[in-house]
């Protein structure tokens, strides 16, 4: 079915972003990185466009959200382990991230988020096993 995900993020600074996105350990590749967008490697074949505002309105005729006060989705990536969950949240904080809620521990599923410079929430889960049966 599908090969490649490309998740387009508006940015109000581009360049902070970029700073905020590094500081976690994030790559950006420079054949998708210019003054209006970075393209930010979270894995094979998954990306996020980091967009400056007023290229990413080029794209749409709705009107951008403030994802701080606003939510119309969000990211979530899994991890290799818990570790690196706490690992990956504690460098967003540390970058100037917030964390929207305390972490979560299921069992079969750990996981814990932030929200980036821009409001964005990023969930990242590890999963342990197949949840419960219902």
């Amino acid at each position: 079915m599908h090969k490649q995900i490309y998740v387009n993020l508006p940015c109000k600074d581009l360049a902070a972003s970029k700073a905020f996105f590094e500081a976690i350990g994030y790559e950006f590749n420079p054949q998708f990185t210019n003054d209006k967008g970075a393209g930010m490697m979270l894995g094979e074949n998954l990306y996020a466009m980091l967009l400056a505002h007023d290229f990413a309105k080029t794209f749409t005729d709705k009107a951008l959200v403030d994802a701080k006060t606003a939510t119309t989705g969000w990211v979530c990536l899994s991890c290799e382990s818990a570790e690196e969950v706490d690992v990956l949240v504690a460098k967003a904080l540390a970058a100037g991230g917030t964390a929207p809620s305390p972490a979560q521990d299921h069992g079969f599923m750990y996981g814990h988020g932030f929200e980036d410079l821009d409001g964005h929430h990023w969930e990242l889960v590890h999963m342990r096993g197949m949840p419960p049966q219902a």
